[in-house]
């Protein structure tokens, strides 16, 4: 017998894992909320586990999603990108990730952290929505709106509040399990592991 799971997932090992082990549960690491961010930007127009089968590729192309070495690609390295068949290559997209590894390391310079920036706009813990399988999901909330207005304040692109959404619930910011999926008690109770 089969988990009860969120109505997004299909029958794809792929998906079910992204489901099972990381969709949702609370992320502080800035590293990681950054190259989540910018897999969200290059899934725009695109289906979600086009992004996953891609994403150890995407790691490789760029430079283990490290922003101080993406900050300093140049030209060459968008037209190396942009022959990258393991990747989306959409060159506003590669133009963007590397601008927006400056953007991240001009607000890590501001002091306390592109996380703790990002956590603020749910008061630093995760909301807890209680969606049923006959409710919508929103498409964008009030703080995906005031968070990707803010970041593209800060230079960021590929940030308005659909994309912020989405990469708000992938990492925890709000917690949008489906109540009858077995992760939404689990996921609810990893939530307070904020620094």
């Amino acid at each position: 017998m089969t988990r009860p799971r969120c109505r997004w997932v299909t029958d794809d090992p792929i998906y079910v894992d992204y489901h099972d082990r990381e969709w949702g549960v609370p992320e502080w690491d800035d590293r990681a909320l950054w190259e989540k961010l910018i897999l969200d930007g290059f899934q725009a127009g695109l289906s979600w586990i086009t992004i996953l089968r891609k994403r150890e590729s995407f790691r490789r192309a760029f430079a283990g999603f490290d922003p101080q070495k993406v900050a300093r690609f140049g030209a060459r390295d968008v037209e190396r990108l942009m022959g990258d068949a393991g990747i989306v290559r959409n060159r506003a997209k590669i133009e963007a990730t590397i601008g927006n590894a400056r953007a991240f390391l001009a607000l890590q310079d501001e002091g306390g952290g592109f996380a703790r920036f990002c956590w603020s706009f749910v008061d630093g813990e995760p909301r807890k929505n209680r969606f049923s399988p006959r409710m919508k999901i929103p498409a964008e909330t009030a703080e995906s709106r005031a968070l990707g207005k803010a970041l593209g304040k800060r230079g960021f692109r590929f940030v308005g509040p659909t994309i912020v959404y989405a990469w708000m619930q992938a990492c925890g910011l709000v917690n949008d399990h489906l109540v009858t999926c077995f992760r939404y008690g689990q996921v609810g109770r990893s939530a307070s592991a904020s620094p």
